[in-house]
């Protein structure tokens, strides 16, 4: 069994001693009698020097008492999951300094066969606790009443050698709660961990287990995943596994869209190209990590397997984007990601083909209007996509491709100085409409108004004298037709 560094060991003291807030936790339980176990990801997280803000403990004491005692350092408490033991309370410091802490009951859960839910069973011993946690990284703890570091089941050596194991047997583990399956791919990105072989092995043979959890908690684990510096590895696991065709099949379809001939290129390494590429673009570009992106980019070619064809000169994917679009929505739906966020992505994924139908000819101002107009809110983020998806190995061609874009961006940018691109609108509102026009109310007032934003991204702000001129010419033209416009 490995033991503590110096600089370990001064990690882990310095979230006891550099925390008077924390000593505070500490001392109320020692009176209690109670034991307090700074645990899991923060014990992990602090041995490796990414200690946060969010620190999980446990404990014998039952959730009520749990709660008796917390209230005695705050009054800032919540209730996580009394069921199942955690209470939650954020901890103050003098200095400013906040700590949101979880605090839970020892506890073995398991899922019945047939359930969503865990049973849960508490406990009172520390080991039967540590034995019940997902992984060996994540079955450490430290008392913060008298500095004990455990490490019945040698996470720490498992930390050190770069290999994920778990306490008990990967089945028994996995058959607790299958969404662990999915944390061993969110671990293997996160910590630059490789999966022991009986991890695999037991993802493969138990990947259908995962469809007792509910799609809320896949959609966090994954998100978290997605979030991550490089989800690549853990992506990969989950389709080599089997276990992503659970409840993202889309992207293990990808992988079998493998072209012997090498006629066109690989679209699942493709697609984790293009995400590896937009979260480089995301920090070039001084952004936070952004799960809209990283969802558009993975998904962006969902749509190839269902619209390849063979032609005369060669393989294509024609209306891939919006077939992919109408894919990503079903999915993101089913996954129930919000309704914003599926519609964030689902714009992104049917434009990012609509750079290239520009990218060898001169953007007219009309073109670059119309595409910040479609773009919307989601421009920035488009700008990345469509960056990102040029992955071709030919120097020549990214090149040209690059240059294109960065010369559209110009363009961009040009056109915004002047009209204000990002509120492109007509230059008369509908209550001018119907003053201009003698109307009241109704559909041809929408018309009007469809004339005239066509009116300004073809040539751009008119000013109020040439958009009544032009509306009234319009009016005339529209009633000597019949009203057929």
């Amino acid at each position: 069994m490995s033991s503590l560094s110096p600089r370990q060991r001064q990690e882990l003291e310095r979230v006891v001693t550099g925390a008077p807030a924390i000593a505070r936790l500490a001392d109320v339980f020692r009176a209690a009698g109670q034991e307090l176990h700074l645990v899991g990801g923060s014990v992990r997280d602090a041995l490796i020097g990414r200690l946060g803000n969010d620190l999980d403990f446990t404990t014998p004491a039952r959730p009520d008492e749990i709660e008796r005692l917390l209230r005695r350092v705050t009054r800032t408490t919540w209730d996580v999951g009394r069921a199942f033991g955690t209470i939650g309370g954020r901890v103050d410091e003098e200095d400013g300094r906040t700590w949101v802490v979880e605090i839970t009951t020892y506890r073995a859960d398991a899922y019945d066969p047939d359930s969503r839910k865990p049973v849960v069973a508490f406990g009172d011993a520390l080991e039967d606790d540590l034995k019940r946690r997902d992984f060996r990284v994540n079955a450490m703890a430290l008392s913060v009443i008298t500095g004990a570091f455990a490490d019945p089941f040698d996470g720490l050596a498992d930390l050190e050698s770069g290999v994920l194991r778990t306490p008990a047997s990967p089945e028994l583990s996995f058959s607790d709660d299958p969404l662990r399956m999915m944390r061993a791919a969110r671990f293997v990105s996160q910590l630059g961990l490789i999966a022991a072989p009986d991890v695999v092995a037991a993802i493969e043979g138990m990947a259908g287990r995962l469809a007792i959890v509910s799609a809320e908690r896949i959609r966090d684990e994954l998100t978290k995943l997605l979030l991550c510096d490089d989800p690549w590895p853990g992506l990969d696991l989950l389709v080599s596994t089997g276990l992503a065709e659970q409840f993202l099949p889309e992207l293990p379809a990808l992988q079998r869209e493998v072209d012997e001939h090498k006629r066109h290129k690989n679209i699942y390494l493709h697609t984790l190209t293009v995400l590896a590429n937009a979260i480089e673009l995301e920090k070039a570009r001084g952004h936070a990590p952004d799960l809209i992106v990283r969802l558009a980019a993975l998904l962006h070619d969902i749509g190839k397997p269902r619209t390849k064809r063979w032609e005369a000169d060669g393989v294509t994917f024609h209306h891939h984007d919006v077939v992919g679009a109408k894919m990503a929505r079903k999915r993101l739906t089913a996954l129930r990601f919000a309704a914003d966020e599926i519609k964030a992505v689902c714009l992104l994924i049917e434009l990012h083909l609509r750079f290239h139908g520009y990218a060898d000819a001169d953007w007219t101002d009309s073109a670059v209007r119309r595409y910040v107009r479609d773009a919307g809110e989601q421009l920035e983020r488009l700008h990345i996509l469509t960056r990102a998806d040029v992955t071709t190995r030919n120097v020549r061609k990214a090149n040209r491709l690059r240059t294109a874009y960065e010369q559209l961006e110009f363009r961009i940018d040009e056109l915004s100085a002047r009209e204000e691109l990002a509120a492109i609108r007509p230059d008369l509102d509908g209550n001018a409409i119907m003053a201009l026009l003698g109307i009241g109310p109704g559909p041809v007032v929408g018309e009007a108004y469809r004339f005239l934003l066509e009116l300004r991204l073809e040539e751009g702000p008119l000013g109020p004298e040439r958009a009544r001129a032009a509306l009234l010419d319009w009016w005339a033209g529209r009633s000597a037709d019949g009203g057929r416009g």
